[in-house]
């Protein structure tokens, strides 16, 4: 998923989620966690709508309960937000005086967003949509780092472990303590490094 001015890196999560009134509030919430995660809680609200309006459209007209796969990938300055069900029917834009509510639903989308679409795969579809990204020096650094950890986590094998707050503090606090060994394997010194990393840190924030 994007990582604002980091080319060619990116983020990624997939949510699997069952399309249901009473499941938007647990997709909203993941929504809101993830893009906190990398650094993105400004489209937070923006993305928040998106996925809304996609979800209820899979409700609607594809049928409550449906599986159905939310993704989420962020690269370059670009959110994208891909909503995967297993219907081959396409929505398509309807005069604003429709009363067709899918197409008021993707008049919305449209005007949330840099750019909107629909995939049709082997499975079904996804109605896609991307929203521009604002660069940000503190944002690059959250990105980057968030792209780590997930590098992290997948060699360390717990990738596959529920990503929560815990989880992933544990993660940062052992890819810290990787670093050190092998700093001081190199000769290095911990404490004066850890010392310098946080003056950059808190004169960073300072000015943000």
């Amino acid at each position: 998923m994007p990582n604002h001015g980091i080319p060619g890196s990116r983020l990624r999560s997939v949510l699997p989620f069952t399309a249901a009134p009473a499941e938007l509030r647990h997709l909203r919430k993941a929504v809101r966690s993830t893009l906190g995660q990398w650094g993105l809680r400004p489209v937070a609200d923006e993305t928040e709508l998106a996925v809304s309006e996609l979800a209820t459209n899979v409700i609607k007209h594809v049928g409550e309960g449906a599986a159905a796969t939310l993704v989420l990938e962020a690269f370059q300055h670009v959110l994208r937000v891909e909503l995967h069900d297993d219907s081959h029917a396409v929505p398509a834009l309807t005069s604003v005086d429709s009363d067709t509510e899918c197409g008021r639903g993707l008049h919305l989308l449209s005007a949330l967003s840099a750019g909107w679409g629909t995939l049709v795969t082997a499975t079904g579809k996804a109605v896609w949509c991307e929203l521009a990204l604002e660069p940000s020096s503190q944002c690059v650094r959250v990105q980057r780092a968030a792209a780590v950890l997930e590098e992290y986590r997948r060699t360390a094998g717990s990738r596959n472990v529920v990503p929560t707050y815990t989880v992933l503090e544990e993660s940062v606090t052992d890819i810290i303590a990787d670093l050190l060994h092998w700093l001081a394997a190199q000769g290095g010194d911990p404490d004066d490094i850890l010392d310098r990393a946080q003056m950059h840190f808190e004169a960073e924030w300072e000015a943000a």
